[in-house]
């Protein structure tokens, strides 16, 4: 099992590189942050952009992986996304981990004046935007002709570090997007019940194995292994609280092994925030407590 944290891109820079390298010095596998022009409760508090912040972590830390949590199609094209994540591969040494999903109705998807689409559209959006960016990342010159996308002849020189191409990890709840994780996904990302507003932990869990049925039901018609796909459990919607304490943290952690997950992700507390304001301390006393044993 392998514990990434959360940072998000609210805080000035010094801390930001601080807070990074000490993730990083403490042995966490990855770490990630929103990929968001502004986002919720922090709409008016400084947020910083997401492809610099990413970069600048990627030159300040030696072997954490890095990622977005996720990329949304709401405002972002494939072609300089692509781009993007294949310089930052080259900056972090091949550490980049490309979170994508489907984008969501909010303040990202009205920012540009585009039109905020149905559902359905959104999925459609993401299963267009993902294939693109499968082809872009892993092949020197790319033409598309879509519904959503037009690529003439976009270049992608030298092209990523890893090889075939960065992974993409799919963040994915229904059928449809999980059949597209199960096609071009290198993992699948889940933050667990999308449908309640508070779900309780036996119902988090019960919505995270039928997630993880239908992928492997979707892998299985296409003649896919599942375990070719890491499955990231994201903590964020449900109604515990795993990092309140280690030993919280651990039988959290247990259970979501037991279900087949290979990666938690939760955010790093933040005393100003009452969603995550657990004490800090205990991302020291997870590393140094429950990481080697998960190793």
């Amino acid at each position: 099992m392998r514990v990434g944290v959360v940072l998000l891109p609210a805080d000035p820079w010094p801390e930001t590189v601080a807070r990074a390298q000490r993730i990083d010095a403490l042995g966490y596998d990855h770490l990630w942050t929103y990929d968001h022009l502004s986002w919720r409760r922090y709409r008016d508090h400084e947020w910083h952009a997401t492809i610099p912040w990413l970069t600048g972590v990627a030159a300040a830390t030696r072997s954490v992986r890095i990622g977005t949590m996720v990329a949304s199609p709401n405002f972002r094209h494939p072609v300089t996304l692509a781009k993007d994540a294949m310089t930052i591969d080259h900056v972090s040494g091949g550490r980049l981990e490309l979170g994508v999903g489907a984008g969501g109705i909010g303040f990202d998807a009205t920012v540009l004046g585009g039109e905020v689409l149905s559902p359905r559209r959104r999925v459609d959006r993401l299963r267009e935007f993902v294939e693109v960016l499968d082809r872009l990342l892993r092949e020197p010159v790319t033409s598309h002709r879509g519904v959503f996308y037009t690529v003439d002849e976009a270049r992608m020189v030298p092209g990523c570090v890893q090889r075939p191409r960065v992974p993409l990890a799919i963040a994915a709840t229904g059928p449809r997007t999980l059949a597209l994780a199960a096609r071009l996904g290198d993992a699948w990302i889940t933050l667990g019940d999308r449908e309640r507003p508070d779900p309780t932990p036996d119902e988090t869990e019960q919505a995270v194995r039928a997630q993880l049925h239908r992928l492997e039901d979707a892998c299985a018609s296409l003649g896919r292994d599942p375990t070719e796909i890491r499955r990231i459990y994201m903590i964020d919607n449900t109604g515990e609280r795993p990092i309140a304490s280690v030993a919280a943290f651990e039988d959290f952690v247990g259970r979501y092994r037991a279900l087949g997950f290979t990666d938690v992700v939760f955010h790093h507390p933040r005393p100003d925030d009452s969603v995550w304001d657990d004490p800090e301390e205990v991302v020291e006393q997870i590393a140094t407590d429950v990481l080697p044993r998960l190793a």
